[in-house]
């Protein structure tokens, strides 16, 4: 990508969505990670939990980066009811998860922090998604054939679930996925 043609992408994430999303944004890159606590102040307002775990995850890392070096990181957190779902911790979680889901909009938000040597950029996207009413054989059905224990609020948009399960959303379809490429790309054009 002619953006980043002097630089060194870092990308602090396991997830193979976030990896596929800056491939297909045609970013070279290397994956580092690291174990980074993810709790954040229990009084802390939701909005503002997925920025605050991002900018916790890059400070984590910022060891990594020589003056040559971009890093990103990233968190996702589904919202409903005013109430954060994170990763599902088994199949019954899980499935409680989605329950919560259906019939429901709700938000998804993600923070991302893009790092260098000499500054850092914190920034999210919201986008609301709405749920059709999930049926218990349904929710089974997803929960028993996929893996939703690696994914805020039990699902991947991208998924069975999304394809039968999502009404409609109000904006990032990618955010949704975990990364919200329109304004990383921006931001890294301000980077560089």
């Amino acid at each position: 990508m002619i953006l980043t043609k002097h630089k060194n992408i870092i990308l602090a994430s396991k997830s193979p969505r976030r990896q596929e999303l800056l491939t297909g944004l045609g970013l070279k890159y290397t994956v580092k990670t690291m174990h980074t606590d993810e709790h954040y102040p229990e009084d802390m307002p939701c909005g503002k939990i997925a920025s605050y775990l991002a900018e916790k995850k890059a400070d984590a890392l910022k060891h990594l980066i020589g003056p040559e070096d971009i890093l990103i990181t990233a968190d996702t957190v589904v919202i409903v009811d005013g109430k954060i779902l994170n990763k599902p911790a088994d199949h019954h979680e899980a499935k409680r998860m989605l329950r919560q889901l259906s019939s429901k909009k709700h938000e998804v938000m993600t923070g991302v922090c893009l790092m260098d040597a000499f500054k850092k950029n914190v920034f999210d996207d919201i986008t609301d998604v709405y749920f059709n009413h999930l049926e218990e054989e349904e929710i089974d059905y997803y929960v028993e054939n996929y893996k939703p224990m690696d994914k805020a609020g039990a699902y991947g948009i991208q998924e069975w679930i999304g394809y039968i399960g999502v009404e409609k959303i109000e904006g990032s379809y990618y955010n949704v996925m975990g990364l919200p490429v329109h304004k990383l790309y921006r931001f890294l054009k301000d980077m560089l």
